[in-house]
C-alpha cells in the first residue's frame, strides 16, 4: 500500500453509501505542551516559535467541498488547534456555516474572546484535557510548568459563555487515584461531562506501555466498572470511560457521538493534516501509508470515493475483523474500536484491538459478548 489513493471500481458498498459526516482537521504541526502520552507526538512549540499549520484558504476550500458529500460537522484538533495563526478567522468562518463544531484543546489559549466566538458556532462541543486534580500531577504529565491553572481558566471561559465543556482525563499510574477528585473539579468548573481515556500504545503512549507507566488490563477493566457502575451515580455529569463496547453495560451504550461512546464513526470521517494531506485521521502523522494524496492537487470527492484504504475499511468492517473482534457480538457497533491504532501496531486494518486481545488472553473478555458462547450458555441453562 502506498501513500497515494488508487482508483477502484464501485462495489455494493461503494462510497455513495457513505456520506462524509465529519472532517477532522489537525490544524497545527506544533503544540505548546509536551504530554508524555500523546498518540501523535507533535513538535513542542513554546511562545515565540512557530511550526507549519494548515493554510486558511485551503481549510475553507476543503469544507466547501465536503458539503456536497454530506458534511455535517468539523473537528478542530492538533497539535494544539488554538496555536493556529488564523484560529479566529477559522472560528468566524465556521460561525457562518450550518456545521457542528467540535474542538479538542489543552485549554491554555482559550481566552474569553475566543470562547465567545466559539459560542456563536452551531452546537459547539469543546473538550479540554485535565490529567490531574492538582498542578503537580497535571504538569508532570503535560510537561510544562504553569499549564494547570491556564487550562482551568480556559474551561471557566467556556463555561462563562454558557457552554458545558467536556473534561478529558488520560488514565495512567501517575493519576489513577485522582479520578474522583477530577470529577469534583470538573463539577466546580461548570463542565458538562468527564471522559476517561485509556492511554493507547501509539507514539509516546507506546513508550509509557513499555515502561510500565500505564495500567494493566486487569486494572483498566476494574476501573471501567467503577466509573460506570459507582462513580457515575455520584455526579449529575455524564461520565464516559472510553473502553470497547464489549465491556460496557447495555444501558451506557447510547449518547451523543461527540461524547465518544466507543466507536469513532470511521465510515463517515476523514482527516486533514496540518500540511494539507488527507489521512485516515491524525495517525497519518506517524504512518505514511494512511495518508491519501494532498488537498492542493486532489479533490476531496476523489479521495473520498476512490481511496483504496477507505475501500478496504468499508468492505471489511465489521464482517472481516480478526481475532477476538471477529468473534465479538458487539463488533457491528464497535467496529474494532480504533482502526488507526490497530494498524499502527500490526500493519493490518482488520486486526483486533489490543485491549480486547489482552483481555481475552487473561480470560477477562465478557463471555456473554462472544459469538457462540452466549448460545452455549443459554443451552446449558436450558438443559439444567
Amino acid at each position: 500500500m502506498n501513500n497515494h489513493h488508487k482508483n477502484t471500481k464501485k462495489s455494493a458498498k461503494s462510497s455513495d453509501n457513505y456520506p462524509l459526516n465529519q472532517i477532522y482537521f489537525y490544524l497545527t504541526e506544533g503544540c505548546n505542551l509536551r504530554c508524555s502520552h500523546c498518540w501523535i507526538a507533535p513538535k513542542y512549540q513554546p511562545e515565540g516559535r512557530t511550526y507549519p499549520s494548515l493554510d486558511f484558504d485551503l481549510f475553507c476550500s476543503i469544507v466547501e467541498q465536503g458539503k456536497s458529500l454530506g458534511l455535517k460537522g468539523v473537528k478542530l484538533t492538533g497539535g494544539e488547534p488554538f496555536l493556529h495563526p488564523d484560529i479566529h478567522k477559522i472560528i468566524e468562518y465556521l460561525s457562518g456555516e450550518d456545521l457542528r463544531l467540535t474542538i479538542e484543546t489543552n485549554g491554555i489559549l482559550c481566552t474569553p474572546e475566543l470562547a465567545g466566538e466559539i459560542k456563536k458556532c452551531t452546537n459547539p462541543f469543546v473538550s479540554v484535557s485535565i490529567d490531574g486534580a492538582n498542578a503537580e500531577t497535571h504538569e508532570y504529565i503535560r510537561g510544562v510548568d504553569g499549564c494547570f491553572e491556564s487550562a482551568l481558566q480556559g474551561i471557566r471561559n467556556l463555561s462563562g459563555e454558557g457552554m458545558k465543556p467536556q473534561v478529558i482525563m488520560s488514565i495512567m499510574n501517575r493519576n489513577k487515584d485522582q479520578i474522583e477528585e477530577v470529577v469534583r473539579l470538573a463539577e466546580s468548573l461548570g463542565a458538562g461531562s468527564v471522559k476517561f481515556n485509556i492511554v493507547q500504545p501509539t507514539e509516546r503512549g507506546e513508550k509509557l506501555h513499555e515502561t510500565g507507566d500505564t495500567l494493566s488490563i486487569e486494572e483498566l477493566i476494574a476501573l471501567g466498572k467503577r466509573v460506570e457502575m459507582e462513580l457515575s451515580k455520584k455526579t449529575p455529569m455524564r461520565l464516559v470511560y472510553h473502553h470497547p463496547h464489549a465491556f460496557r453495560p447495555l444501558s451506557r451504550m447510547l449518547g451523543d457521538d461527540r461524547g465518544n461512546c466507543g466507536a469513532c464513526g470511521i465510515f463517515g470521517i476523514i482527516g486533514v493534516l496540518s500540511d494539507g494531506s488527507y489521512a485516515l485521521c491524525g495517525i497519518g502523522e506517524s504512518v505514511e501509508e494512511l495518508t491519501f494524496g494532498h488537498s492542493e492537487k486532489d479533490t476531496l470527492e476523489d479521495i473520498w470515493k476512490n481511496t483504496e484504504v477507505l475501500k478496504q475499511i468499508r468492505e471489511g468492517l465489521p464482517e472481516k475483523l480478526e481475532g477476538i473482534c471477529g468473534d465479538c457480538l458487539m463488533k457491528g457497533a464497535c467496529l474494532g474500536s480504533c482502526i488507526a491504532q490497530n494498524y499502527y501496531l500490526t500493519k493490518n486494518l482488520l486486526a483486533p484491538f489490543w485491549y480486547c486481545e489482552e483481555a481475552r488472553k487473561k480470560g477477562l473478555f465478557p463471555e456473554s459478548r462472544i459469538k457462540g458462547m452466549l448460545t452455549a450458555t443459554s443451552k446449558a441453562h436450558t438443559e439444567k
